[in-house]
């Protein structure tokens, strides 16, 4: 009777510890990880058929020594590698990601190599001012070749004999947002000019001192590139382009040692995503360019919902950018940094949905957590049957409804 009641009261440690395992590797999960969780959750469920048949105290005890020793084993985080003597070269650190991580990089004591599009803008004037002088601003557009070669050249020759360490790609764009036949073509080539063109010139220039260095490649890259978000067509089109260079890479990396990781962040204020002013002059300049006959079929009610609801939604993203720029850290600095990493709220459940479960849920979930529209296009109106939204109250309370029900799960633009 002794060893029943001893076993039951161990059989509740075991549990204890590995369903808290599970669910740790649940929250901080990315789909990687779904192996190591699963195998925890099966440990879980062979103690409980252990524990119903009533083992003896000592096997209990036995398993309960083994499951910490895993649990302490396999859950504490191995120490970073150490910072000193350390070069890191970011890209698009004017504002947002960027900025930030060139900052949190200097105060750790990294040589920084931080580029920007204007020397004399807020951006760069704010890093002179809180940043050591061990940080080195370049002027650079990733989309000139030219540009990017000279970034190099100065970078060489600063370092000298010493190494590069790292290269954070996260200079991005996205040029409005809409529906695949409402976005001009000059959105789709600027998307892919500095998203995937642009990072692959900088990757392939830089890769010698990477390699030589046995370093890092850190990737800021878009959910948007692996799911279908509405109204996001251009911006992640080359994203997915960018995903499988990156993916690539670092299958052709592996025999050189040097490590290539891709973080996916969830929603954040960073860039031009908050700056109305921006938004506004790109839908004006959608408006303009369409063809007369698509914008009569459409109707400007239609993309004006679509501007709104994005305005929406980025004014409720989330300002504190410290979830991205630790994955770079640990990206940077961890012994064994993960391939990919998914950064901020909301997103590992969004990526559990679209991976795991049926379309006919992960289409639907996708639709409302972006943009949830209500205007139909002026054409489909005309069809009975068909309900019309046509006017600016009706446009508003859909969009607080539909913010009421989705807080998260937005993708942050660079």
């Amino acid at each position: 009777m002794e060893d029943c009641a001893v076993s039951f009261w161990i059989y509740i440690g075991v549990m204890s510890i590995l369903v808290g395992g599970a669910m740790k590797k649940f929250l901080a999960f990315h789909i990687g990880a779904m192996p190591s969780m699963m195998a925890w959750l099966g440990a879980t469920l062979l103690v409980e058929r252990l524990c119903a048949l009533c083992m003896p105290a000592v096997l209990a005890r036995l398993i309960l020594c083994v499951s910490c020793w895993l649990y302490f084993t396999w859950a504490t985080p191995k120490p970073l590698l150490p910072v000193e003597g350390k070069a890191v070269f970011i890209t698009g650190c004017d504002s947002g990601f960027g900025n930030a991580t060139a900052k949190r990089l200097d105060a750790m004591g990294f040589e920084v190599f931080a580029t920007v599009l204007n020397l004399e803008g807020e951006g760069a004037k704010h890093l002179r001012r809180v940043c050591s002088s061990r940080l080195t601003l370049l002027q650079v557009d990733i989309t000139q070749p030219q540009q990017v070669q000279q970034a190099l050249l100065d970078t060489k020759a600063k370092l000298g004999m010493r190494d590069l360490w790292g290269l954070v790609n996260n200079a991005g764009l996205c040029v409005n947002i809409g529906d695949v036949e409402l976005c001009l073509m000059s959105n789709y080539r600027g998307c892919m000019e500095v998203n995937y063109f642009g990072t692959l010139n900088v990757t392939r220039a830089f890769l010698p001192l990477l390699r030589q260095a046995k370093g890092r490649i850190v990737t800021i890259s878009s959910p948007s590139g692996e799911n279908p978000f509405p109204c996001l067509a251009a911006y992640g089109a080359s994203k997915a382009a960018l995903n499988l260079l990156i993916s690539t890479l670092r299958h052709e990396l592996k025999p050189w040692g040097v490590k290539v990781s891709t973080i996916l962040p969830s929603a954040f204020k960073t860039g031009q995503s908050s700056n109305t002013e921006y938004w506004e002059k790109q839908y004006k300049n959608q408006i303009q360019n369409l063809p007369t006959s698509l914008l009569e079929e459409y109707g400007e009610e239609y993309l004006l919902e679509t501007k709104e609801l994005f305005h929406s939604y980025a004014k409720k993203a989330n300002e504190d950018l410290s979830p991205v720029i630790n994955t770079i850290v640990d990206a940077l600095l961890s012994p064994q940094p993960q391939v990919r990493y998914y950064a901020g709220p909301g997103v590992t459940l969004m990526y559990f949905i679209c991976s795991y479960l049926p379309f006919s849920i992960s289409d639907r979930f996708l639709q409302k957590v972006f943009v949830q529209k209500k205007v139909m296009p002026r054409v489909l109106r005309k069809q009975p049957g068909l309900s019309l939204i046509n006017n600016n109250n009706s446009i508003k309370e859909n969009m607080n409804n539909s913010n009421n029900n989705n807080d998260s799960f937005t993708k942050s633009i660079d």
